[in-house]
């Protein structure tokens, strides 16, 4: 019987590492975990430059994370990517706009893909 219960697991958790994008709220609420920068969403954002407590530096900026084992490789490799892009705006805050998996190969192998707004928060 355990050994049942451990091939089961293993293959949920293989087939949750093939997974080849994620929802937008898991995307959403993933991401933040993996950057230094500060995560605003787009309202959030919008509010604090209208209220004067940030500026937008670069708006539209977009990355395309080098391929990882997994979405989540792939979204860890995507913060890498907006951290070093917020520290050379010389800003500490960020807004996700869009993001997509493209599929880069014959054999499904899939690509992320991010915009985002680089801003400078008090």
């Amino acid at each position: 019987m355990n050994f049942l219960k451990i091939c089961c697991i293993a293959v949920i958790i293989l087939l949750n590492s093939c997974a080849t994008s994620m929802s937008p709220i898991m995307v959403h609420n993933t991401l933040p975990n993996y950057t230094k920068s500060r995560y605003l969403s787009q309202t959030d954002a919008d509010k604090a430059v209208n209220a004067g407590g940030c500026k937008f530096l670069v708006k539209d900026r977009s990355y395309t994370a080098p391929v990882g084992l997994g979405t989540h490789n792939d979204l860890r490799n995507g913060a890498r990517g907006i951290d070093e892009w917020v520290t050379l705006d010389k800003g500490n805050a960020y807004s996700l706009k869009s993001f997509k998996w493209v599929r880069v190969d014959q054999d499904g192998t899939t690509q992320l893909q991010l915009d985002f707004d680089t801003l400078l928060c008090e």
